[in-house]
């Protein structure tokens, strides 16, 4: 099938974050600035994404991520990561996927569980934080 140049799947904000995500690990010596670590991945799809937060006083205050995954897992998860710095951790817990969607205004339903991923992400990072601070 060939792919018109306005034949795009996505939102404006999906393909935003697609073409140039924020806050993507780049390097690897960037991971031992971080104190709190997360991967979840959906066997279903092969999504894969892995989060590194940096958490001082119960806040987040950096944040870096990687994804191995569709146009939607790597929008949904630069989305989220852009949505967390400077959240507190309590607040940060209270993310859904659906928050994750409303940023990107949306996605295809058959694309849906690539969100839900971001906030499990996030969530096994706080864990680990905790656990590691507690």
């Amino acid at each position: 099938m060939k792919v018109e140049g306005n034949d795009w799947f996505y939102t404006k904000e999906v393909k935003e974050h697609f073409m140039n995500p924020k806050n993507f690990l780049k390097e690897e010596k960037e991971i031992k600035e971080f104190n709190g670590y997360g991967k979840v991945g959906n066997m279903k799809c092969g999504d894969v994404m892995e989060i590194w937060l940096l958490i001082e006083k119960n806040k987040i205050k950096d944040v870096r991520w990687r994804t191995f995954g569709c146009a939607s897992a790597i929008a949904s998860t630069s989305a989220m990561s852009e949505m967390v710095k400077g959240m507190s951790i309590h607040n940060a817990l209270k993310l859904t996927a659906s928050d994750i969607m409303d940023k990107l205004k949306g996605l295809p339903a058959i694309k849906v569980h690539c969100s839900v991923l971001g906030d499990e992400a996030l969530r096994e990072a706080i864990k680990d934080y905790e656990s590691n601070n507690n």
